[in-house]
C-alpha cells in the first residue's frame, strides 16, 4: 500500500509518500511544491495541479490523506489556502484515489498519542518510526509524512475493528 500524505497550502505544499507492508513503513519520497506570492492565484493553482498530478503519476499511490484546515485569523489567507487544498484534492480525485482527511488533533494523537503535542514531538516520533538519521525538512514535508503515517495507523485500526 502506497500512501500520499499532503500538508495543504498555497505557498508551500508538503508531500510525503510512504509504503506500508504489514507493520513496516518505508519512506519513499518527500518534499514540497512551492508557488510564488508574486504570481496570480489562478496561475498558482494551475501549477499546483500540474505538480500534484506529476507526483501522483510518478509514485502511483493507492490512497491520499490530507490535513484538514484549521481557521486562521487572516480571511484572505484562509480562502487562498482553501482554494489550493481543493485543487490538491482534485488532483487525487482525478487520478482515482480515495481521499482521507484528518484534523491536526487526529494526526498528533495518532503519531505521538497526545493531540496537543508540539511539532518537534511529532517530528521526532516520525524520525523514530521511519528509522531516519534526521528529521525530514522542511516542516511542511515532515507534516505531510505525519499525515500519511496517521492514515496508515488509521487503516490498521479499521482493519482490526472489521475483523471482530
Amino acid at each position: 500500500m502506497i500512501i500520499l500524505g499532503i500538508d495543504p497550502g498555497i505557498a508551500i505544499i508538503g508531500y510525503g509518500i510512504i509504503e506500508v507492508v504489514g507493520s513496516s513503513i518505508k519512506l519513499l519520497e518527500y518534499g514540497c511544491i512551492t508557488t510564488s506570492s508574486k504570481s496570480p492565484v489562478p496561475k498558482r493553482l494551475s501549477f499546483i495541479m500540474k505538480e500534484m498530478s506529476s507526483i501522483i503519476e510518478e509514485f502511483k499511490p493507492d490512497e491520499m490523506a490530507i490535513e484538514e484546515l484549521f481557521f486562521n485569523k487572516n480571511a484572505k489567507t484562509v480562502i487562498n489556502v482553501a482554494q489550493a487544498r481543493g485543487v490538491e484534492i482534485l488532483a487525487g480525485i482525478e487520478a482515482g484515489l480515495p481521499i482521507y482527511e484528518y484534523t491536526p488533533l487526529q494526526i498528533k494523537q495518532a503519531i505521538v498519542g497526545y493531540g496537543r503535542a508540539e511539532k518537534i514531538q511529532v517530528q521526532e516520533t516520525i524520525k523514530t518510526i521511519l528509522r531516519l538519521s534526521e528529521i525530514p525538512k522542511p516542516d511542511d514535508a515532515a507534516d505531510a509524512i505525519a499525515v500519511a503515517i496517521c492514515h496508515s495507523f488509521s487503516r490498521k485500526f479499521k482493519e482490526l475493528y472489521e475483523m471482530r
